[in-house]
């Protein structure tokens, strides 16, 4: 099993969780992160540090966000590798409560 990165992260891109992370599993789009589930190694380090809640085990993904463990797999295969901390995005703290920004995440 890997870790999800859900829709909480669209618009804030916070990298607590790639600083954490003993892998480079992370991969950056231009306003999400995603986790590639072939690098993961499930080490939940990325869970506690993450300050939109945006990172779940896949099996405990909650069922409106089901679609993003797919969504992290092909995106992962397209975007960068992300392997050290960067800013957040610059409006990051204003959209970190918003709860449905599906509609805002940039696929680059």
């Amino acid at each position: 099993m890997a870790y999800v990165v859900a829709e909480p992260c669209i618009k804030c891109r916070y990298t607590d969780c790639v600083e954490v992370c003993p892998v480079d599993c992370f991969h950056a789009g231009p306003n999400f992160l995603v986790i590639d589930p072939e690098e993961c190694i499930d080490c939940a380090a990325c869970v506690p540090v993450c300050p939109t809640k945006a990172i779940f085990e896949d099996s405990d993904l909650p069922e409106k966000w089901r679609p993003y463990a797919a969504l992290n797999a092909e995106l992962a295969a397209r975007w960068p590798v992300l392997a050290e901390k960067r800013e957040p995005l610059g409006e990051a703290d204003r959209w970190k409560e918003v709860e449905a920004k599906r509609a805002e995440l940039d696929l680059g």
